[in-house]
């Protein structure tokens, strides 16, 4: 988790820059903030098992990285980037959630309540980024990918609501760019 976290903290500024929405930008941002307290936090725990720092190549991080990196550029410039983004930031912290869950139960069959302690501390930072990024899927992203807040999209407006009447299964005339929804 050493290295992932290493590399998320360079990823989390391109996130950052990609989205369009100022909301996801500050929670991309926030984390990075709480990225870097985390990369303090697990430089502590190494000395409570009588180890020195040293990062290992996370290769799950690398690949869910790139991943985002090609979810960023396939939806650069239409209406899917915020919930792209969203399902790409969720995909990492969902690995670290699992991580880090792992790493805090074994150290406390260990005995290392303090080390566990810190690793709870790094857990309920990733649960609430999760919860900010859902939150944010379900307030306006997903929306923004259905087209629903979206002037490109075809079809007719609706007088009372305001709203675009979507084609059937809700997809957009443009078949290149379908939709992405995050829960």
């Amino acid at each position: 988790m050493y290295d992932a976290e290493h590399r998320i903290l360079k990823a989390l500024p391109k996130l950052a820059r990609a989205a369009t929405c100022e909301k996801l930008k500050d929670a991309f941002l926030k984390h990075l903030g709480e990225t870097e307290q985390q990369v303090t936090k697990l430089e502590q725990i190494f000395p409570l098992f009588n180890e020195k720092p040293k990062a290992r190549k996370c290769q799950a991080t690398v690949g869910l990285l790139e991943e985002g990196d090609e979810i960023a550029s396939d939806n650069k410039g239409q209406p899917t980037i915020n919930a792209a983004l969203i399902s790409a930031g969720q995909k990492v912290g969902h690995y670290e959630i699992a991580s880090y869950g792992c790493l805090q139960e074994w150290a406390e069959k260990l005995g290392n309540h303090q080390a566990a302690g810190l690793i709870k501390e790094i857990l309920d930072q990733e649960k609430a980024a999760n919860e900010t990024l859902t939150k944010l899927a379900k307030e306006s992203a997903n929306d923004q990918a259905l087209g629903g807040s979206d002037e490109k999209e075809t079809g007719d407006e609706d007088s009372k609501t305001g709203l675009k009447n979507l084609p059937p299964g809700g997809r957009t005339t443009d078949s290149e760019h379908k939709p992405v929804l995050t829960r």
